[in-house]
């Protein structure tokens, strides 16, 4: 009887692919942060990311598609995003404008959330796709639970519920950006409490 030595195992192709997919969004965080958007190239993501220009190009079809995908958190379909739903509209926006502090003050995403932002006032095409890709797909998610607020008498039926949104985000947007003052989970209770006090049916 031959005894037949077990066949080596064959590489893990996904985990290899999301290992180097990590690898490529870290390496653009870290690039954009240091250098800015402007300057960041997809040759310098794949040198740091230790993969070739083709991997990339392969998944994303620019420098920005990577980096509006390293900024997401991981696993966050913007496109399908649903703010919660618990029936105390106070509860749920204070919620969700907590983790919004929490992610504009995240140190890894920080600096390249700045050069970003920075950015889109000098290429408009930049901009647009920043807000038809990640920003008005959560936005909506916003107008949708002040809807349902709406249904159960928590808003005024009258109010214009997107700018209602703004009302809600447009303050700690303003205090990140200006650096005013510190942006804390105090800030945004006390923004929804306010919001809230305006929006309520009279």
């Amino acid at each position: 009887m031959v005894n037949k030595t077990p066949a080596a195992k064959a590489p893990d192709a996904t985990r290899r692919n999301e290992r180097s997919r990590r690898a490529i969004l870290d390496a653009a965080l870290e690039i954009v942060g240091e250098v800015g958007f402007s300057k960041l190239t997809i040759e310098a993501i794949a040198a740091r990311a230790g993969v070739g220009k083709q991997t990339i190009y392969r998944w994303w079809p620019s420098k920005a598609a990577v980096l509006f995908e390293a900024c997401m958190p991981e696993g966050l379909d913007p496109l399908t995003v649903e703010l919660p739903d618990t029936g105390d509209i106070e509860a749920d926006l204070k919620t969700v404008l907590r983790g919004t502090v929490d992610e504009l003050r995240n140190p890894k995403l920080e600096a390249p959330t700045r050069a970003l932002s920075a950015e889109t006032q000098n290429d408009p095409e930049l901009g647009r796709q920043l807000t038809e890709r990640i920003l008005e797909p959560q936005l909506q998610a916003y107008v949708r639970r002040l809807r349902s607020a709406q249904e159960a008498g928590q808003i005024a039926a009258d109010i214009d519920v997107r700018i209602a949104v703004e009302l809600l985000v447009g303050p700690l947007f303003h205090r990140w950006h200006t650096r005013t003052l510190p942006l804390t989970h105090e800030y945004a209770d006390t923004v929804a409490e306010l919001a809230l006090r305006g929006l309520s049916p009279r």
